[in-house]
C-alpha cells in the first residue's frame, strides 16, 4: 500500500478498505457486526466503497440486548432498508429464555456482558468464520492489544499473548475447524478520525449523538439515561439535563456527557478538548481494572 499524496483520512480509509477486501478474499462466511453506532455506520460506508456496485459479500449482524436506545434501533432499521442489505438480529432475551444466559440482579444489573453468549451462539448458528467489527485501539487498553485479524479459538476465546504477526499488511487467516476471527479495519483510527470522516462523508447518525434534553440518573460518576431498564435508588434522583452520547450501547451502562454540541463541527471541537476517554462513561468498563479484557477473553467483541 502506498500513501503518496494521500491525506490522513484517505490513508485510513484505504487501509480499512484493503482489510475488508482481504476478509472477503480469505474467508467463506464473514459477517459485519452492526449496532447502529457511529463506528459501525462508518464500517458500512467503507464496505460500500470496497464492494460497490455489488452487494456486500456478507450480511450485517446485530446482537440486541433488548435494552438498546430506541433511536438507535430505528436508525438501524432505516439504514438497512435503504441499503438493501441483509440484517440478522439475535437477541439476548432469547438466550435468557433458552437458559443460555442468566439475567443479572441488583441495582447495577446490565445485559451488556450477556451479549457474549448470544454472539457466540450466532457465530455457531451461521458458521461465520470472520466477524468484522468497528472496535478501535484508542478506545480502551484491552482493545489496544488487538491485531487487525484477531484469532479466536474453538470456544470463541482470545489470547492476547498469542497473536499472529502482521508485517507488511500480510494477514494470516488460517484457522482450524470451529475457530474464527474477529477483524478490526478501524484499529488505527481515533475517535477524532471517525468524527472527521463522518463529516467528510456527510453520514447520518442516530439523534442521541447530538445534544438534547434527556432524563438522566447520576450514578457512580456516570449519567445514565432514565429508562424502564434501570432501578432508581432511594438516594438517586431523576433530572433533565442537556446531554449527548459519545458511544452507543446498552442503556443500563452507557453514560451520557453534558453537552451543547448539536452539530458535527461542534462535536469535533468538543472531542478535541475532551480530557475523558470516549468510553470513560461506560459503567461496564468500571467493574474492574481488567473488565474489558476479561470480557474479550470470554468471547466479547
Amino acid at each position: 500500500m502506498t500513501s503518496y499524496n494521500l491525506t490522513h483520512l484517505q490513508q485510513l480509509e484505504a487501509e480499512a478498505i484493503f482489510i475488508m477486501r482481504e476478509v472477503a478474499a480469505q474467508f467463506e462466511r464473514p459477517v459485519l457486526m452492526f449496532s447502529g453506532g457511529k463506528d459501525s455506520i462508518v464500517m458500512v460506508r467503507l464496505a460500500q466503497k470496497a464492494f460497490h456496485p455489488a452487494h456486500f459479500p456478507f450480511p450485517l449482524l446485530h446482537i440486541d440486548t433488548g435494552h438498546n436506545f430506541p433511536e438507535t434501533l430505528e436508525f438501524r432499521d432505516n439504514l438497512v432498508e435503504s441499503l438493501g442489505e441483509r440484517l440478522i438480529v439475535r437477541t439476548v432475551q432469547d438466550s435468557i429464555d433458552q437458559g443460555r444466559a442468566a439475567e443479572e440482579k441488583g441495582p447495577n444489573a446490565s445485559r451488556n456482558a450477556l451479549q457474549t453468549v448470544t454472539l457466540l451462539d450466532a457465530i455457531e448458528e451461521f458458521q461465520f468464520d470472520a466477524a468484522i467489527g468497528g472496535a478501535r485501539r484508542d478506545e480502551e487498553k484491552a482493545r489496544a492489544k488487538e491485531r487487525f485479524f484477531s484469532h479466536r479459538d474453538e470456544f470463541g476465546q482470545w489470547d492476547p499473548k498469542n497473536q499472529r504477526p502482521e508485517l507488511w499488511y500480510l494477514f494470516n487467516g488460517k484457522k482450524n475447524m470451529g475457530e474464527h476471527f474477529r477483524v478490526f479495519p478501524l484499529s488505527n483510527w481515533t475517535e477524532m478520525d471517525v468524527w472527521q470522516y463522518i463529516l467528510r462523508e456527510k453520514l447520518e447518525l442516530p439523534t442521541i449523538y447530538f445534544s438534547h434534553d434527556r432524563e438522566v440518573v447520576a450514578r457512580n460518576g456516570t449519567l445514565l439515561a432514565n429508562s424502564p431498564f434501570i432501578s432508581v435508588g432511594d438516594k438517586e434522583t431523576v433530572e433533565t439535563r442537556r446531554v449527548r452520547f459519545r458511544t452507543v450501547g446498552d442503556m443500563t451502562c452507557t453514560g451520557a456527557v453534558e453537552s451543547v454540541a448539536d452539530s458535527l463541527d461542534d462535536i469535533i471541537a468538543e472531542v478535541a478538548a475532551a480530557r475523558v476517554t470516549e468510553r470513560g462513561g461506560r459503567a461496564d468498563d468500571k467493574r474492574s481494572e481488567t473488565a474489558m479484557e476479561d470480557r474479550k477473553k470470554q468471547g466479547y467483541f
